[in-house]
């Protein structure tokens, strides 16, 4: 670097508002941390998917032969696998790193922002909005604050973009290689925009390209043991992929599948309300005279529309072969958010200044104050909003019940529908034979067993034969059955939206509620329970085997015990 380079990118200035910029990127951290920290079991939603199987990591023994864990594992990147277990291996546990890795990876995602604001217009000032921006956008979503593959999306992205246009080619190469190893189809978003911009060179585009085919090189050759894919007409069939089921996508509103759907739609869900101004920066660019501070903006801005392109193109693309490059809002959630979070900076600080010169030269009171509105929006919104910093951790208050487990042999494993199941391989350390979280119909040699766990469970759970439920236990290898203390009340049932794809057990063991049919395992509470708290109770499987004929006992003593649960 020159010295005119050195003086440009260290003044004083410039490393103040960029250590202003890092001071926010610290205090939402910290605010996140506060709600990790806030109980003894604590998980991040999306993080509880990857944390729990690599518990293995510190301990081998645990979850062994347990399906969900090896699909979990399966569909881990390498990457990411590879920065738990080096972790581990220092003495930091999976939960542990998946709370604190957010705001390293913040402070990541900040500095690289904030340089590539700069490089396409050098005005500290954008470059620290570009990072609150993009800050609070991130905290008011959870992709963050996950720690999954996805988290490393934004320090990639934004890494590779920067040193795209200082044409640092190695390091590019280097970056190429670790988005392989992280999230495979932020690959596809890197090479369409190098493809855009190489067009005329050939020896660094087929480098790269040549590069990236190595990397991506074992994920076409290994053929996952859960596959294959489900299909665009396969799914389309499937409960599963419509609202109400696990993972929606379709929608039989054209608007709302097309603009908003969750996993289908174009537009990001972007807050904060300012960053919707970068939809305004082309108008900006062109109106020189009034904004005289566009003169500084550089011919790098280009690269902002051909991000937007390639998104655009992936998403589409997504759409085609639906599941081969996974859901299409990966294509634009995280590179539209980048986007509009320079594109707001640069306009907002060019109008900023058109407000600020005109009260300099004229003393309009009006122009003042919607500067000063402005501003105090940009910095105070999240403050005010009531759900910044929207972390979606998971709180668990059940500590007797993993205590228990955990006292359990490791190859146990826990039957149960309540959505505390999600927990258990986390907090508790044990396997589990379903529940929602895990419950992902992507690939048939993992979701179905899945499918066929989950209707053999509700018909077990509701059927008022005992045998059904021995039969379960005897295939399965089921070691202990958790339930709810209100599992055999109608509206327990009937709120479990995602089980309504299981027909038609689910409607069958709705029909014998609404009918006041007794559920066998409604009777067997007293005599089969091993742990109960407040809220659930844990059967032993193999005293539930053990038991003949009580599905039919009518004696008076057992119904009152019967109708004593179920109230």
């Amino acid at each position: 670097m020159n010295e005119i380079s050195s003086k440009k990118y260290f003044n004083k200035s410039v490393l103040l508002w960029l250590t202003i910029s890092l001071l926010f990127a610290i205090f939402y951290g910290i605010l996140g941390l506060q709600k990790a920290f806030r109980g003894e079991y604590v998980a991040q939603d999306d993080a509880r998917e990857y944390v729990f199987w690599m518990q293995r990591f510190v301990n081998p023994e645990l979850l062994p032969n347990d399906l969900i864990a090896d699909y979990f594992k399966s569909i881990t990147p390498f990457g990411y696998t590879a920065i738990y277990k080096l972790m581990a291996s220092l003495g930091i546990y999976p939960l542990l790193l998946s709370k604190f890795l957010p705001i390293v990876l913040g402070l990541i995602i900040t500095i690289y922002c904030f340089w590539l604001c700069f490089e396409i217009f050098p005005v500290p000032i954008a470059g620290f909005i570009s990072t609150l921006l993009l800050n609070q956008s991130l905290w008011f979503k959870s992709d963050l604050v996950s720690a999954t593959p996805k988290s490393f999306v934004y320090p990639l992205l934004l890494a590779f973009l920067y040193y795209l246009l200082r044409e640092s080619w190695l390091i590019i190469c280097l970056i190429i290689v670790l988005e392989g190893l992280f999230y495979p189809p932020l690959l596809l978003i890197s090479l369409g925009i190098l493809f855009i911009r190489l067009r005329s060179n050939y020896f660094w585009l087929v480098a790269i390209l040549g590069l990236a085919f190595i990397v991506m090189l074992p994920y076409a050759l290994t053929s996952s043991e859960f596959g294959p894919v489900v299909t665009a007409s396969q799914a389309g069939k499937m409960p599963e992929f419509w609202p109400g089921g696990r993972h929606p996508f379709f929608d039989t509103n054209p608007w709302r599948f097309w603009l908003i759907g969750q996993h289908s739609g174009i537009l990001p869900p972007l807050m904060p309300p300012l960053i919707w101004l970068g939809l305004f920066l082309p108008m900006v660019l062109r109106d020189v005279s009034r904004f005289p501070l566009v003169n500084l903006v550089k011919s790098q801005v280009n690269i902002l529309p051909q991000i937007i392109v390639v998104s655009l193109t992936l998403f589409f693309a997504a759409h085609t072969f639906f599941l081969k490059l996974f859901f299409p809002t990966r294509y634009t959630i995280h590179s539209l958010r980048i986007v509009m979070a320079i594109a707001a900076a640069i306009a907002l600080t060019v109008i900023l200044d058109n407000f600020f010169r005109a009260y300099q030269q004229k003393r309009r009171v009006w122009q003042l104050v919607l500067t000063v509105t402005l501003a105090f929006i940009l910095v105070l919104y999240p403050n005010l909003s009531g759900r910044f910093p929207t972390t979606d951790y998971r709180q668990s208050g059940e500590s007797a019940l993993y205590k228990f487990l955990q006292q359990q042999s490791q190859d146990s494993l826990i039957a149960s529908l309540s959505d505390e199941a999600d927990n258990i391989p986390t907090f508790g350390q044990r396997s589990i034979f379903v529940s929602r979280e895990y419950a992902l119909p992507f690939h048939l040699g993992y979701y179905s067993p899945i499918r066929q766990r989950t209707i053999d469970l509700i018909r077990a759970q509701y059927s008022p034969n005992l045998a059904a439920a021995k039969q379960l236990i005897q295939k399965y290898g089921v070691d202990f059955w958790l339930l709810e203390r209100t599992a055999f009340k109608l509206e327990y049932l009937t709120q479990k939206s995602w089980l309504k794809s299981f027909q038609p057990v689910f409607t069958e063991a709705v029909n014998s509620l609404e009918h006041g049919t007794t559920p066998a395992l409604a009777k067997l509470t007293s005599h089969c329970s091993v742990l109960e708290t407040q809220n659930f109770i844990v059967l032993k499987a193999d005293c539930i085997l053990t038991l003949h004929g009580y599905e039919n006992n009518q004696d008076r003593s057992f119904s009152q015990k019967a109708v004593g649960f179920l109230d």
